[in-house]
């Protein structure tokens, strides 16, 4: 493996492959305008421009017909990355067919500072990290180390590119957007049926269009523009959509500041984000060693933007559409406990006030892969400069995470980072800390009620620090950084004054961003490992009885039966997350093992019958246990479990070990009222089914002690509902219908026992 410098820096994207996506998009396109004979969204070009057929033969109805693409390339993470790679392991290839990258960015805990908490982690996760880059470098995979940075802000300054398509294992892959990318956050599975020369399966997707008008100004930023769009949307009225924005206020927002708000597309539920190409777009890829790809772009423009007529007439071509004016948008600040939670901070104090959230502000977050840009920390360094010119103290404490080591090096060779430092500031490492629940806070009473403020993205109960008494809130990196001057969260930094130490009342001023930095980006190692020409001597290193990592064994196929005598494992009330069914934070270190990890099934689940987390029913002993013990006890004694779910079930994060305990624990169903796209998807890869209420009523049907009996499997079809007869207690019972949305490839995967088995079988 060699090291990457900026001279080898064109090697990782291939002009000529470049040239080839946009030849086969234009002939896409130009086939898909002769079969829908009307003007094109960018959406279509693009979808129409990779398909794994390139030649059907009737329209690809939206929200209606599975259509099999063919990415450019796929991206993993390290947490995500282990059990992908476990499973690309038994596909039996022996390279991935499509370039393909992992960057280590999830195991890193923020504690102390950088270059302690990287030294500590990279001792704790030896055994994962040797074994992700060996294994990256046997299947010809390009390896990021730890501390290079965060997965989408490295892809998005190395990788991305306009009309390309990339899956990723990560929820926030549409990152990539803010550069024209469909990028869409998958499972493990996805990725390894990609790696393996396979098709990636998507349901056509619908498309809202949004439109910009106007500029932003003053303390408003691209954040805000995501996060008042969320409280328009709420956290599922994204779902099977793709959102397409366009439109002259598009163009004044920044490359970086597009991938924020296509990155927070994901808290919809959105299928992907992303936006049309522009001077922007062109104006980092120049500054980011890409002048070759910014040139095809420009000479490819018109592929990469809806065609005029859809701009005309927008209503016309999208199935929703909103328009949004910039010039109108304030500052927001969402939260707590979802994402979804919106309010412009005119309102934000009588908000907290009318609810009772603590008022004072202990911490505040800036970065992520959300905002760690140099335009983000750019504009929260003017606020902290200002800080100090007017002598003003924090009054909370300040996390800064660079999104890569190109944005640390260059931030500290211009003095951005030590504006923070100067008061009082923690730089840690360049990963995604406690955005990922990855952070050991110093709390005197983790029980006692707090709030918190970040620019990151999520800020489900429990997920940055682990504790359910710790309010989160989402806000720009700017507002973060001006709310911790005040250390409290009825503070309006747009009108209300400080007191400095002097005695003195002072305000603040409007924030000063710059998009790009006026001397370039620099970086000594950017932390990239080439894979090496012939991988035919590497030994990929898993330690045998490792705590770790564990080889995976296949899941059985399905016996041909209908499924009787199921017990009910767990019945979810509420929101249900992906945080929920399988918790990151200390559990990150298990991702590599099914078995360790799957300790931790359902433990954030609220029981309907008792209102408590990771405490249900045994209908065999009576006894209340935790949910995996529970699941454990029916394995053992080869009783079939189901789970059932409320809206949305699944939300969050792509993480597919959500998907794979329940299977590992013996569960074979998971019924709710409606799916998050990535979970479910996730649930039919691993071979289960994923069932909704046909009326989403007979949820109050489902009892503690009740036996099912689902019936319907031997003729499972495409469309047809699946009976389930539910015996209770008393010795009543009741009869409901259930839907699903398998398609018939999707079947085959029920039927063998997962995608990969199939795969195996058909290959």
């Amino acid at each position: 493996m060699q090291v990457l410098n900026e001279k080898k820096r064109h090697m990782l994207l291939n002009i000529k492959a470049i040239e080839d996506v946009y030849r086969k998009m234009s002939s896409g396109v130009d086939a898909a305008r002769k079969l829908l004979n009307r003007p094109l969204t960018l959406t279509e070009k693009i979808l129409y421009g990779h398909l794994y057929d390139p030649d059907p033969d009737k329209p690809l109805e939206r929200g209606i017909d599975y259509v099999n693409f063919l990415p450019d390339r796929v991206a993993m993470q390290d947490a995500t990355a282990q059990m992908a790679m476990l499973q690309f392991m038994t596909a039996g290839r022996k390279a991935t067919a499509v370039p393909a990258t992992v960057h280590c960015d999830h195991l890193i805990l923020a504690k102390t500072g950088v270059r302690k908490d990287l030294a500590d982690s990279l001792l704790q996760n030896e055994e994962v990290f040797s074994f992700l880059q060996t294994v990256s470098a046997k299947y010809g995979i390009g390896f990021w180390k730890p501390g290079a940075g965060i997965i989408h802000q490295v892809i998005f300054e190395n990788y991305a590119f306009p009309g390309a398509m990339m899956i990723g294992t990560d929820s926030h892959t549409p990152n990539a957007g803010g550069l024209g990318m469909v990028a869409i956050g998958v499972g493990g599975a996805d990725a390894v049926d990609v790696m393996s020369g396979m098709p990636f399966e998507l349901k056509m997707p619908k498309i809202l269009g949004v439109e910009l008008t106007g500029k932003l100004s003053g303390w408003a930023s691209a954040k805000d523009v995501i996060l008042k769009l969320s409280g328009i949307l709420t956290v599922k009225g994204g779902t099977g959509l793709i959102i397409e924005y366009f439109g002259e206020g598009a163009k004044t927002i920044s490359c970086t500041g597009k991938g924020t708000i296509c990155n927070m597309g994901a808290e919809v539920g959105a299928t992907c984000s992303f936006f049309a190409y522009d001077d922007k777009m062109k104006a980092y890829m120049n500054m980011t060693g890409r002048s070759e790809v910014a040139a095809l772009a420009t000479q490819n423009a018109g592929l990469l933007n809806p065609d005029p007529e859809v701009l005309k007439d927008p209503a016309t071509f999208y199935d929703q559409y909103i328009k949004l004016d910039l010039s109108e948008i304030e500052p927001y600040i969402n939260g707590p406990y979802s994402p979804d939670v919106a309010h412009p901070i005119s309102s934000f104090s009588a908000f907290v006030r009318e609810k009772g959230y603590p008022e004072k502000l202990e911490v505040g977050l800036i970065g992520s892969c959300t905002n760690s840009s140099y335009e983000d920390i750019s504009r929260a360094a003017s606020i902290a400069k200002q800080a100090k010119a007017k002598q003003l103290m924090a009054r909370s404490e300040i996390i800064i995470t660079p999104g890569s080591e190109q944005i640390r090096f260059t931030c500290e060779r211009d003095g951005l980072l030590k504006l923070f430092t100067d008061i009082g500031g923690i730089i840690m490492a360049n990963a995604c800390g406690p955005c990922i629940g990855q952070w050991a806070r110093n709390m005197d009473n983790p029980a006692r009620k707090n709030s918190i403020l970040n620019s990151y993205n999520r800020n489900f109960a429990k997920r940055n620090d682990g504790n359910e008494s710790t309010h989160s809130f989402i806000a720009s990196p700017e507002i973060v950084m001006a709310m911790t001057l005040a250390g409290n969260l009825l503070f309006n930094p747009l009108k209300d004054k400080l007191i400095n130490e002097a005695g003195q009342e002072v305000i603040l001023d409007e924030p000063i961003g710059v998009e790009l930095p006026p001397k370039g980006f620099d970086v000594e190692d950017p932390g990239y490992l080439a894979p090496p020409q012939n991988s035919d001597e590497i030994t990929i290193r898993i330690k045998d009885g490792s705590q770790r990592l564990q080889l995976l064994e296949p899941f059985a196929p399905w016996d041909g039966k209908d499924i009787t005598g199921m017990r009910l494992l767990i019945k979810a009330k509420g929101k249900c997350t992906t945080d929920h069914i399988s918790m990151a934070g200390p559990w990150l270190r298990f991702r590599g093992h099914l078995d360790n990890i799957s300790d931790n099934l359902l433990m954030g689940a609220i029981n309907f019958f008792n209102e408590k987390s990771n405490t249900i029913k045994n209908a065999d002993t009576g006894e209340y246990g935790e949910v995996s013990k529970t699941a454990r006890y029916y394995k053992s004694k080869r009783i079939p479990t189901m789970i059932v779910g409320d809206e949305n079930y699944g939300e969050g994060s792509s993480r597919e070990h959500a998907a794979m305990e329940p299977r590992h624990l013996g569960v074979r169903v998971v019924l709710a009222k409606s799916f998050a796209r990535i979970h479910e998807t996730n649930l039919k890869k691993q071979g289960m089914l994923a069932l909704t209420f046909s009326n989403p009523n007979d949820y109050n049907k489902i009892l503690e002690d009740d036996t099912f009996d689902l019936l319907g499997l031997t003729t499972i079809a495409p469309g047809k509902s699946l009976l389930l007869k539910i015996h209770h207690a008393d010795g009543s019972s009741n009869e409901i219908m259930l839907s699903h949305s398998y398609s018939k490839h999707q079947i085959h995967w029920f039927k063998e026992g997962s995608a990969l088995n199939y795969m195996k079988k058909i290959s």
